[in-house]
């Protein structure tokens, strides 16, 4: 059971990249808070590479980076558009939709293959986003899921869990060809990477929030940096999915600090939506 608590690990710094993000965002410009997740974990993970073994690195390392890498650039500047757009209690629980969409995606990239449970875990799943709007059920049955559709951040963060689908189907490949901590460094350097010219593009003109907001800037990617960490350590010693199912129990913890430190309304409903999406995570990939 190590992989469990390694991936337990990796919910809980999750959880705080989020709440820290959502901070942040209040005042700082979202392509930069985007950068400065991916830029500030680097300092946690480049050191490592005194320690490890460098391992040889053959085509399919590189490609998996490539394709992986690009499409993670994209997904991190949606997550945190989608984070500043809608409240962290909404947002954040739709990433749950990934291990769905991983039915899809993990067959076709790394013929991981879902199981009967799996139907069950799906009801559950979309059971569960129905309950986050549940208090817009008075004006028609499928109110609480247009309240959903129709929220620019809560469209963002599907997107997002949909590319995250993908994205972790080449974080497997990636660490099986190198290692799991070769390939965090790796995959967060070209994310970096990739972000920077778009950041610079984008926000030129507000440059000037980055050393002033040193503070609030760094926590963002050292969370996120012990986070893919124990992300990687965890995808080495089991699924794919097993992973981000235990992974997506941050969406519970986000709800609740969102409502202890952003005072976020409907948080009952929420939380038990996301707690039945959580459970429909486990139904779909640890049965």
């Amino acid at each position: 059971m190590v992989w469990f608590i390694l991936a337990a690990l990796t919910a809980v710094f999750e959880s705080l990249k989020d709440v820290t993000s959502k901070h942040g965002l209040k005042k700082i410009d979202d392509y930069i808070v985007s950068w400065s997740l991916m830029i500030f974990s680097l300092p946690l993970l480049l050191p490592l590479l005194f320690f490890i073994e460098i391992p040889s690195i053959n085509e399919s390392f590189w490609l998996a980076l490539m394709i992986g890498g690009s499409l993670n650039v994209i997904s991190m500047i949606l997550y945190i558009k989608a984070l500043k757009l809608s409240d962290l209690s909404i947002t954040v629980p739709l990433i749950t939709f990934t291990p769905l969409f991983l039915l899809i995606t993990s067959p076709i990239i790394v013929g991981e293959y879902p199981t009967l449970s799996d139907a069950m875990g799906m009801i559950l799943i979309v059971a569960g986003s129905y309950l986050l709007n549940i208090k817009e059920k008075n004006k028609g049955y499928l109110a609480p899921f247009k309240a959903i559709l129709e929220a620019r951040g809560a469209q963002l963060m599907l997107l997002v869990a949909f590319i995250w689908s993908i994205t972790s189907n080449f974080d497997k490949i990636g660490v099986q060809n190198s290692s799991p901590t070769f390939w965090a460094i790796a995959n967060y350097s070209f994310i970096a990477a990739g972000i920077l010219p778009i950041m610079l593009y984008k926000s030129h003109r507000h440059l000037n929030q980055i050393p002033a907001n040193l503070i609030s800037l760094v926590p963002i990617g050292l969370f996120q940096g012990a986070a893919v960490l124990f992300q990687m350590q965890a995808i080495d010693r089991t699924l794919v999915a097993h992973v981000i199912s235990v992974k997506r129990m941050s969406a519970l913890i986000s709800v609740w600090l969102a409502y202890l430190i952003f005072k976020e309304r409907g948080i009952k409903e929420r939380a038990a939506g996301a707690a039945t999406m959580i459970i429909g995570v486990l139904l779909i990939t640890l049965l």
